[in-house]
């Protein structure tokens, strides 16, 4: 885990250096944490992991409240497959 102060920002393009995906920069602010810097596609592919879920819990969701849902063969006289 790589953590630093705030501080560090001075000289950021350091901090920069340490930050590559897989592996964000923890930041701290008076020794408790506050910020978290990551790569770019590292965001990206959390926030699909992200609404994906979303998608899945709404889906199941629905599930249980008794919506119906299609069976495989279903969706696929449906889609034309």
């Amino acid at each position: 885990m790589n953590i630093k102060p705030i501080s560090d920002l001075r000289n950021y393009n350091v901090v920069l250096r340490d930050c590559t995906n897989g592996a964000p920069v923890f930041l701290t602010k008076n020794g408790r944490g506050k910020y978290v810097i990551m790569d770019a596609e590292q965001y990206d592919a959390i926030m699909a992991e992200l609404k994906l879920l979303a998608k899945v819990a709404g889906a199941e969701q629905r599930i249980a409240d008794g919506e119906s849902y299609l069976s495989i063969a279903e969706l696929k006289a449906k889609l034309g497959v």
